[in-house]
């Protein structure tokens, strides 16, 4: 669905050719499904997002000076073949996974992508970036499309006790360990274990992400401690609560980088439909993290993190099960 960008680009072609943008112009911006959808995510978020605000951004040298890359691009976007990307992102699903959405490439001041209402009108929102490469974009498509077929397949299910029977710090706890997604939507849009996750991207993005990965042992502790947070009550509010957790994200951050060890450590050591099998049950997914990582540590001297048992335990987490009913 590109009717934000091919009415902004419209509007910045006439603006070019020097006619007067006029109020038609812009109700068609507005009354795009895409600026409408973008609108209403950035409030959800209780982010500002007028329209007065926009305008400024359209119209502004920066927007202007980019116009013809970002029509080149939106057009190379438009042929794309996403039929590889979907197929990356269902090889890390489970087989009851569906992936149903629409995707947006939009003109926009933030420069992110990101998934919206993954439970009632999926929607993969991408920022229309001329440097990005063709292998980038479909890397960015096929994270994205991992978090609506996880949002699909995982719906209602949180492993043991069932989830109405748990107080709500553990309930939170378990709703966040679900952000851990971003690192399995990493794996899975690179296409495996031995396949960096930058493969495609800058070299400055790349070592950012190898310094990150080879903190993970601090940045386990530093989400752990979160956790043990919640779990006391030591935050007292929502608000601080989500705070902490944003800060997790970052660019590419512990949700997405220890997210990434995890999940690549899993099918290392019990294999990919184990992983699979883990990723809707966020307390099996942490306790198989576990021994995949001990697994792994009787090879290394380079020991992985592990979570604490007591942090398990408060959770509900137990021992991980493989198909004969044994601890693998």
């Amino acid at each position: 669905m590109t009717d934000e960008a091919d009415a902004v680009l419209d509007l910045l072609s006439a603006k070019r050719a020097g006619r007067a943008v006029a109020e038609e112009d812009w109700r068609r911006v507005f009354a795009s499904e895409g600026y409408q959808r973008l609108k209403k995510r950035e409030e959800s978020l209780k982010r500002p997002f007028e329209n007065s605000e926009f305008k400024s951004f359209v119209l502004s040298d920066e927007v202007a000076t980019s116009a013809n890359g970002l029509r080149a691009t939106l057009e190379r976007w438009k042929n794309a073949d996403l039929n590889a990307a979907a197929g990356r992102a269902l090889s890390y699903l489970p087989p009851n996974a569906l992936i149903r959405a629409k995707i947006y490439p939009v003109i926009k001041p933030q420069t992110n992508s990101f998934v919206f209402e993954t439970q009632t009108d999926p929607a993969i929102f991408l920022f229309i970036d001329p440097a990005q490469t063709k292998e980038q974009f479909e890397n960015t498509v096929a994270h994205e499309l991992h978090h609506i077929g996880y949002a699909g397949a995982c719906e209602g299910k949180e492993g043991t006790p069932p989830n109405n029977t748990t107080t709500k710090p553990v309930r939170i706890v378990l709703d966040w360990i679900g952000a851990f997604g971003e690192g399995v939507a990493m794996l899975a849009a690179a296409g495996g274990p031995n396949i960096h996750p930058h493969q495609f991207s800058k070299p400055e993005d790349r070592l950012r992400w190898d310094r990150d990965v080879a903190n993970t042992g601090h940045d386990l502790q530093q989400v752990q401690a979160f956790f043990l947070d919640v779990l006391d009550q030591k935050l007292k509010s929502d608000e601080e609560i989500q705070e902490k957790a944003f800060s997790f994200f970052g660019i590419q951050g512990p949700w997405y980088t220890l997210g990434w060890t995890m999940s690549v450590t899993i099918e290392g050591e019990l294999g990919r439909p184990y992983l699979i099998s883990s990723l809707c049950d966020p307390r099996r997914l942490l306790s198989a993290y576990n021994e995949a990582a001990a697994r792994k540590n009787l090879r290394t001297s380079d020991a992985l993190p592990l979570w604490s048992e007591e942090f398990l335990r408060r959770i509900g987490a137990q021992a991980p099960k493989n198909e004969a009913g044994k601890t693998p």
